[in-house]
């Protein structure tokens, strides 16, 4: 019973920290997705502003409404450098979590495999007991026929 113990509270606490891991991954991926979403609808956004300057531009543009285009466009552009770098440090984060997720995962799949190896043992030993327990009395009751029919 002392060997069950051990394992056991080991596995629990490996079991609650790759839980753990588990939602702090799926926030971080969570994370990584709105930022990649809002990256893409930045750059998407970049993109149609671009294409309504071409067409004004096609139609006649006067100098301050370039101005105001040129002006937004560079907004836009350092917006999404920022977002770039966000993006970048959620990967990096994201990362950092899928490892220790597998660094949690693989800790408890060993413990589950000793404490498995520990159960087979024992149930082993306990089929050996038995088995001599069994011989044994089969032992007893043969002495004991012999004996009698002897006696």
């Amino acid at each position: 019973m002392t060997r069950k113990l051990p394992f056991a509270t080991l596995i629990e606490l490996a079991q609650s920290r790759t839980d753990t891991a588990t939602r702090l991954l799926g926030q971080l991926q969570n994370a990584h997705n709105s930022a990649a979403e809002k990256l893409e609808l930045l750059l998407q956004y970049r993109q149609e502003y671009l294409d309504q300057l071409e067409i004004q531009m096609r139609d006649g543009l006067v100098s301050s409404q370039l101005h105001n285009f040129q002006h937004f466009i560079g907004t836009l552009d350092n917006a999404i450098e920022q977002q770039r770098a966000l993006t970048q440090q959620a990967d990096t984060r994201l990362a950092h979590g899928r490892g220790d997720w597998q660094d949690n995962k693989r800790r408890l799949n060993s413990f589950d495999t000793l404490a498995e190896r520990v159960n087979q043992q024992n149930m082993m030993a306990l089929s050996k007991r038995e088995q001599r327990d069994s011989d044994e009395h089969t032992s007893r009751q043969f002495y004991q026929r012999t004996h009698l029919l002897v006696g």
